[in-house]
């Protein structure tokens, strides 16, 4: 189980910094060509977003890699599956179900490792 939660922090941490630089770095105009959400909010929101599922990303893999403060893998685990209630609940309303089915599966991967680190696989 120890290895599997690895593989899925490895597959949330990539895709959340992927996310996270591009909502970070690339001009909202061209955001939101692939993410029509983002017409829906400020620069400064879709940046901060960037920022928050980059750091998570980081927040997956590093505490527990260097053994440094290793509770706070469980915890970035436990905010992305905040962000992705929040982000299930705007696309909702925007009727967007294929973004929710996405966010869903999202979810559910990042409340299985808090849960795993949380609890009988912690390190």
């Amino acid at each position: 189980m120890n290895v599997f939660l690895w593989i899925v922090q490895a597959l949330l941490a990539l895709m959340f910094a992927m996310a996270g630089v591009m909502k970070s770095t690339q001009p909202k105009e061209k955001l939101a060509e692939k993410l029509p959400w983002v017409a829906d909010f400020s620069t400064g929101t879709v940046r901060f977003i960037g920022i928050v599922e980059f750091a998570a990303a980081l927040g997956l893999i590093l505490p527990a890699a260097t053994g440094i403060a290793p509770v706070l893998t469980p915890v970035a685990a436990t905010g992305l599956a905040v962000v992705m209630v929040l982000a299930i609940v705007v696309h909702a309303r925007r009727k967007e179900p294929s973004a929710i089915g996405f966010n869903t599966v999202l979810l559910i991967l990042a409340v299985l490792v808090a849960w795993g680190r949380f609890g009988p696989y912690s390190f």
